[in-house]
């Protein structure tokens, strides 16, 4: 058997080395980078910036711990540096990752001309045409950009110009109060630039807990972040002096830069989903069943292509279960992937991370539940460390003591969130959780005093 991967960011690359483990033969194309532009260009460069901010925003902390005279000032010039040399180094080790696994990479731009074909291109030349039995589709998304706004890459941004920025924005306007919109207001405030965060609802993440919700609106606005709540950008106004962005409600605000955190795109165009007969939807994401299968059998689809759950851990594990259902078969159809158990992360200050079914969720769909919450100040951990901000919620089914989902915010939340992850997939009981030993002393032990 042999497969066709377009695309090789997180989805399109464990397809590819899972299946040439499995013993299929493997053809992975990419136009771009080996990892995925979305890893490569937004993940990986946006959380090495949010830790260089981070250890700016620690210095109050040091200070507190018996550390007099801690000053530190940004480079702009070593952090580019560092962004590069970080992001090259897992391009390079993927890709000789691939090669040993045995799978062939084409440089191109792949489209479907048949059920079965793919061409290849490069630029304007057509390099030639490659026959798969079977195909994946993992050709990822981008920024999306409203019609009322033109991005120059110099004072209007989208989120790839801001790797790392050309200048430090002395006032830099985020548009987008949802995860990507505020990690930026973390990075930049913590960086040291002046931010204002355009909210179009009535509190941050809209999709998150609202207690988590409230826990990051009170960090940023000790941090002097501007909130600009119930607005709808609508039209921005740039030049050389600044940019002036128009809210639907009257209010404008000015700043030197403003960049643009409203969603993204899939990269459906041009791919030739209508000469293999896949249909997509008004949005160009393609419809996938729970073996990444589209509507034609063989052709699957995975990553921010599906729109399912844009997470880079999500892509991965639709790319690796392709690869299984293609070598094993329907075999593992018990295998099949469940959004729900998807842990997710936001890397701001405090960091947040959760899982499962929501609190409020539960309580709109008539679920009996029961939460359980413990702060980090009631650890020794976070007082040696001079952080005790966040807390740790469980919640769980009364009647059986099955962990249903919880959400972590503060210090070291996306590693911690994983014990719950973990309680979740495997349905685990609270007890399973308050049995196990931890060690002390860790924030973790906030996870078995709530559990207990």
């Amino acid at each position: 058997m042999r497969v066709v991967i377009i695309g090789g960011g997180p989805a399109g690359v464990q397809a590819a080395t899972q299946a040439a483990r499995l013993g299929v033969g493997v053809v992975l194309i990419e136009r771009d980078i080996i990892g995925g532009a979305a890893n490569l260009r937004d993940c990986l460069p946006s959380k090495t910036m949010i830790a260089t901010g981070g250890a700016l925003s620690s210095i109050d902390r040091m200070t507190g711990m018996g550390l007099a005279d801690v000053r530190f000032r940004l480079d702009l010039k070593t952090l580019a540096e560092r962004v590069a040399d970080i992001t090259t180094q897992v391009g390079e080790s993927t890709r000789q990752l691939l090669i040993r696994q045995g799978v062939e990479l084409v440089s191109g731009t792949g489209k479907l001309v048949g059920p079965h074909e793919v061409e290849v291109h490069d630029g304007g030349d057509t390099l030639g045409v490659v026959h798969g039995d079977a195909i994946v589709l993992a050709t990822g998304s981008r920024p999306r950009v409203p019609e009322w706004a033109q991005p120059d890459g110099e004072r209007l941004l989208t989120t790839r110009d801001a790797y790392p920025p050309k200048e430090l924005p002395e006032h830099l306007a985020v548009i987008g109060s949802g995860v990507t919109g505020v990690e930026f207001t973390h990075l930049f405030r913590s960086l040291g630039s002046e931010v204002t965060l355009i909210v179009s609802r009535q509190h941050v993440l809209p999709n998150k807990d609202a207690e988590v919700a409230a826990a990051l609106e009170d960090n940023f606005m000790e941090r002097g972040v501007h909130l600009l709540k119930g607005a709808r950008a609508s039209r921005i106004r740039s030049g050389r002096e600044g940019v002036e962005i128009l809210c639907d409600d009257g209010r404008t605000v000015t700043s030197s830069h403003a960049l643009l955190a409203v969603g993204s795109i899939p990269n459906s165009e041009g791919l030739g989903l209508d000469a293999a007969g896949v249909t997509y939807d008004r949005g160009g994401h393609v419809a996938v069943n729970h073996h990444c299968q589209t509507n034609v059998p063989h052709i699957y689809a995975a990553g921010d292509l599906t729109g399912l759950l844009l997470l880079a851990s999500v892509a991965s594990m639709q790319g690796r279960k392709i690869a299984e259902h293609l070598a094993i078969g329907h075999t593992v159809a018990h295998r099949h992937l469940n959004f729900a158990r998807a842990p997710s992360a936001v890397f701001t200050e405090p960091e947040i991370a959760d899982v499962g079914i929501a609190e409020a969720d539960a309580f709109s769909e008539g679920w009996k539940i029961r939460v359980t919450k413990v702060p980090f100040a009631s650890t020794a951990r976070a007082l040696i460390d001079n952080d005790p901000r966040g807390f740790v919620k469980i919640i769980s089914d009364p009647a059986t003591g099955v962990v249903l989902g919880g959400s972590v915010v503060g210090r070291n939340a996306a590693e911690l969130i994983s014990v719950i992850a973990l309680a979740v997939t495997a349905k685990l009981r609270v007890s399973d959780i308050a049995e196990s030993m931890f060690v002390h002393p860790a924030l973790a032990e906030a996870l078995a005093e709530a559990a207990e």
